[in-house]
């Protein structure tokens, strides 16, 4: 399964990283940056309106290179002025040729939330991302046990950190919330075949205690995607691939969001 290829290839990153920078500096490093933060990652979920959180991502498994032209900056502060609540930002190297450095590049450019979007496989990668900048980071399910899961939430709370918690099924969602998840996304894509179904999530949205926030993932196209999301009482959606395709990347989050925003205000 390509997600533990990935996670297993992760492993192995994260050791080559411990020889630049060890454990201990690295954990210095996240810890001398304010934890203060008053999570901003979370502030932008709790607001009426749906957020968007747009991603800046180079290429993927499924879809191979997606932007041959990959100005990050340009991209990022695109999304910020069009009105995105938050950025994911890829930094895996291998399969999404991203990097941690386009991470906290972005951070000094733009005033919104940074998700840092990775396989998170070691807590090394949390504080390696605090250190970089990031309010949030991505935790999946499928590649950590339990207890881990849990410890890698704690870590994130001790650092303000945002953990943003991906499920693909119920027993994944009950894990989340077993672990302490403040904010499940569901990824909308099947990882065994790479289909697409938005459904999943609202379906899967009954699962998840109301007070947790959650997030739409993957495949996510249309205003009327986002339309039927909402009325699944769905807190933000997480475009990437539709926004990153999109020769005006600002105007096609404007033509995603727009009826959100009116509908916030009417």
């Amino acid at each position: 399964m390509i997600l533990e290829e990935i996670a297993e290839k992760t492993k192995i990153r994260v050791e080559q990283a411990k020889k630049n920078v060890p454990l201990e500096k690295m954990r210095q490093l996240a810890q001398e940056k304010n934890a203060q933060t008053g999570f901003p990652f979370e502030r932008e979920l709790a607001k009426p309106k749906i957020s968007f959180i747009c991603e800046v991502k180079k290429a993927s498994p499924s879809k191979g290179l997606i932007a041959e032209e990959f100005d990050y900056l340009s991209i990022a502060k695109e999304y910020e002025m069009a009105g995105a609540g938050a950025i994911s930002v890829l930094t895996e190297p291998d399969y999404f040729l991203g990097d941690i450095r386009y991470l906290a590049e972005i951070k000094k450019e733009v005033s919104i939330p940074i998700l840092r979007k990775d396989f998170t496989v070691d807590e090394y990668m949390i504080y390696e991302a605090k250190a970089a900048g990031a309010d949030a980071v991505l935790l999946i399910c499928a590649i950590l046990e339990r207890e881990q899961l849990k410890h890698y939430i704690e870590i994130c709370d001790s650092l303000g950190l945002s953990a943003l918690v991906e499920a693909h099924d119920a027993d994944e969602i009950e894990k989340a919330v077993f672990a302490g998840a403040r904010i499940i996304g569901v990824n909308n894509r099947n990882l065994k075949d790479f289909t697409v179904d938005i459904h999943n999530g609202i379906r899967l949205r009954e699962q998840v205690p109301e007070h947790i926030r959650f997030v739409a993932e993957s495949g996510i196209q249309t205003r009327a995607d986002i339309v039927e999301l909402e009325k699944g009482k769905v807190d933000a959606v997480l475009i990437g691939e539709t926004l990153m395709k999109s020769a005006d990347k600002g105007q096609k989050l404007r033509e995603l969001n727009g009826g959100a925003i009116e509908n916030a205000k009417n």
